[in-house]
């Protein structure tokens, strides 16, 4: 077990519930799911449309940034990498920002988003995702800090530069490798800096 535990993270057979803001109220008949950006065929799929895909199960542990970690979570969801080439994302997209509710957004680099562990996760161990664990559909990115694995996820952008997302923006690492300890990116992006990722990106939208 020892080799599965990242440094300076302590084992727990409980899942906490962590996130900022409060829990969304969020309509299945309403839900929508995007890829947007530097793709050929944008997507956007109900969430009855999304049920209607294949979906795969994945085994595995998951890592959060306050230091706690979880082993072997059976997870069931549509597989990222078959939204990805439905969307056929274009040669020049390097990164991806990924929506959630309440305006949360959270940064990947697309060579850590388009990996076949990684879901559009729906059900956890046998039952739906409660809202608390951010049912009706949360990301799944395992091999990273659990943040990057955003509740009540809404969408992908397909991106030419890496563009922070609220955590980033207040001082998350950019990229959050739980093994290399990549918990914090020093300090906090300014307005002006934010501004200026911002811009950079809108030119290839």
């Amino acid at each position: 077990m020892r080799d599965r535990v990242p440094p300076g993270q302590v084992v727990t057979t409980k899942w906490p519930v962590l996130h900022y803001g409060n829990v969304p109220s969020v309509a299945r008949t309403t839900w929508t799911f995007t890829v947007s950006g530097l793709v050929e065929r944008p997507i956007s799929l109900s969430y009855d449309e999304l049920l209607q895909l294949p979906a795969e199960t994945v085994v595995c542990d998951i890592h959060c940034v306050t230091t706690w970690s979880r082993l072997d979570n059976t997870f069931e969801g549509v597989p990222v990498q078959l939204l990805l080439e439905r969307a056929r994302v274009k040669p020049e997209a390097k990164y991806c920002l990924v929506f959630a509710e309440q305006g949360f957004t959270t940064n990947l680099p697309l060579s850590d988003l388009d990996r076949p562990d990684n879901l559009i996760a729906l059900k956890w161990s046998g039952e739906w995702l409660t809202p608390e664990h951010g049912g009706p559909a949360r990301l799944l990115v395992p091999h990273l800090y659990f943040w990057k694995s955003a509740k009540w996820v809404r969408g992908f952008e397909l991106l030419e530069d890496d563009l922070p997302g609220f955590w980033e923006q207040n001082g998350y690492h950019m990229r959050g490798d739980p093994w290399a300890e990549e918990r914090y990116g020093g300090r906090g992006l300014t307005q002006h800096e934010i501004n200026a990722f911002r811009n950079a990106s809108k030119k290839h939208v």
